[in-house]
């Protein structure tokens, strides 16, 4: 069985919190630093969360684990995998120190995210400090949990701005039987957008896909039978995994890119780039790198009902998440007085000014 460190933080949290609102003094809630790159940069004192660790429930049967955000990501996976059970939104580590509560305040994820959904589709309850040092918690331990306005999966994503996690109770899933990679040729990103989604449409067991350089890949997951009987329907020729190399970033299209953008769009939509660009989630999902004109893409996307990330590589001239309009950048500032009326935590981590 994986040993997972046992540290109760809760309390000495707590009075750090409501220590700085009493001097106004800012925090930076920091693990381990696996996703320090992602998000604007941010000023305060740190308040370290990464000793907050340790299982709090796990119940194989009900496929849901209960644990503090300090918690290891790769021993709490690999905990999972002695029960034939994992994630099913397939989280990026980017390092070995990579931990739960950075999993759940970045809400990345990985290939398998546009088939199997996000970390918000299996977040069923979560505590955290509020930026009053109160301890705050919704949803629950069990899937039928949910009423009204669900604030579990809200917290996902929100960078640390709106409070400390202390715990999260998350749904698993049980491991595929196995999974096969295929390979097709299509000479442009046009092509592929229109193969895939009309390929998604299909009774097939696809769980991820890609385009780069005139290839489109798929992986099929599954039971032995049901994706053996998909390679027959769709034919191609059978590839190496090369996915977890696109959900850690290290496959060949970012080696040595200090500067990665992030292009969110409805997946079918027709958006011509004469770069390079790496497509996953049919289509959702385009990676650039490189030196680009990102005031004019974030531009040019609108029109389209997209967004730009500056995933690595953001700055004051260029902040890493898309502009937002007045009435959503009210709705943030609301939120942020809510969890947060001092507003100590990360200050400008999600956007500036929050």
């Amino acid at each position: 069985m994986t040993a997972i460190k046992q540290h109760d933080l809760e309390q000495t949290l707590q009075e750090q919190i409501r220590e700085s609102v009493a001097n106004a003094q800012p925090l930076q809630i920091v693990g381990n630093g696996s996703k320090a790159f992602y998000g604007n940069a941010s000023k305060g004192e740190y308040l370290k969360v990464s000793e907050h660790s340790g299982v709090i429930d796990y119940d194989p049967a009900e496929l849901v684990i209960t644990l503090r955000g300090g918690c290891k990501l790769h021993e709490v996976e690999a905990l999972l995998a002695e029960q034939g059970q994992m994630f099913g939104f397939e989280p990026p580590h980017f390092s070995e120190q990579a931990s739960i509560g950075g999993m759940v305040a970045s809400g990345l994820c990985g290939p398998r995210r546009s088939y199997a959904g996000g970390i918000r589709d299996y977040i069923l309850g979560i505590k955290i400090l509020d930026g009053r040092g109160d301890i705050l918690s919704f949803g629950g331990r069990v899937i039928k949990n949910v009423a009204g306005f669900d604030v579990s999966r809200f917290m996902v994503g929100t960078m640390g701005t709106l409070g400390a996690l202390l715990e999260v109770s998350l749904r698993v899933i049980p491991k595929f039987e196995t999974e096969q990679t295929l390979v097709f040729q299509h000479a442009s990103a046009e092509q592929h957008i229109q193969w895939i989604n009309e390929l998604a449409g299909q009774p097939l067991p696809i769980s991820a896909s890609l385009w780069h350089q005139q290839q489109s890949l798929v992986r099929l997951s599954g039971s032995e039978q049901g994706v053996s009987n998909a390679v027959k329907k769709t034919g191609g020729e059978k590839a190496t995994d090369i996915w977890p190399s696109l959900r850690e970033q290290s496959h060949v299209f970012y080696e040595g890119q200090s500067h990665i953008a992030r292009i969110s769009l409805p997946p079918t939509t027709q958006f011509q780039l004469d770069q390079d660009q790496l497509i996953e989630w049919g289509g959702a999902q385009r990676w650039l790198v490189g030196d680009n004109d990102y005031p004019v893409l974030r531009e040019r996307l609108q029109h389209f009902g997209g967004s730009l990330c500056v995933y690595r590589g953001a700055s004051e001239a260029v902040p890493a998440f898309q502009p937002l309009d007045e009435l959503l950048l009210a709705l943030q500032r609301n939120l942020k007085s809510k969890f947060d009326p001092a507003r100590i935590f990360n200050r400008g981590r999600f956007y500036p000014g929050l």
